[in-house]
């Protein structure tokens, strides 16, 4: 979602410089922003650092294009632009980065229950009971939201009013996903190594 964070002394047009060395500079920009933020910004924040009428899209396509050859780059992810670390490098990191609180850490079954959870949010745990054949435990259901992957979603209709559950923004972006769906089909899920998961859990998702 776009934030209301406009600079009133911010020079967007940049009247002064050639058309070249503008477009460099919003690039640059936009580039500075990106650096800056630790979730994906969105088109219309960008659109807040760069002139009236210039194109974001095509701003964003030049700065991927001369980050070719480095190690990071740019991903579209949960509706909006991130940096992220080429997954080449993904070795080097591990042996040399304190990335530990980065780390998904989840079991099989988890990615099975988080799976479930988004191809059919939002969903209960008697839901997830349902599909799996077996009670989900609040730990398990714990785990995936401390990691921000899943929050809480609206109330079900049924007695009781139980908590739903429904995937987040990080879920988008751990998995490199720009919307829902973008969520893979059950072939896709066993080529990534993603085994085990019911065949209930993966339905064909409607854009």
């Amino acid at each position: 979602m776009a934030k209301d964070r406009s600079d009133p002394e911010l020079d967007r047009e940049l009247p002064d410089l050639p058309p070249e060395l503008r477009w460099r500079e919003w690039m640059r920009r936009i580039e500075a922003v990106l650096f800056a933020s630790a979730s994906p910004v969105a088109r219309e924040d960008l659109g807040r650092v760069v002139g009236q009428g210039a194109s974001v899209d095509l701003l964003v396509e030049d700065l991927a294009a001369d980050l070719e050859g480095r190690a990071f780059e740019i991903a579209q992810v949960a509706g909006g632009w991130m940096f992220r670390t080429r997954a080449a490098y993904a070795p080097a990191i591990r042996a040399a980065a304190d990335v530990g609180d980065q780390l998904l850490d989840l079991s099989e079954f988890d990615v099975a229950v988080l799976a479930a959870i988004a191809y059919h949010q939002p969903i209960t745990r008697d839901g997830l009971k349902d599909i799996f054949g077996k009670e989900i435990s609040r730990d398990l259901i714990g785990r995936l939201h401390a990691r921000d992957l899943i929050g809480t979603g609206p109330r079900s209709p049924q007695r009781g009013a139980p908590y739903t559950f429904v995937t987040t923004e990080q879920f988008l972006v751990a998995f490199d996903l720009e919307t829902l769906a973008d969520l893979p089909d059950r072939e896709q899920l066993e080529d990534a190594g993603v085994m085990g998961v019911p065949d209930q859990v993966v339905c064909s998702q409607q854009a």
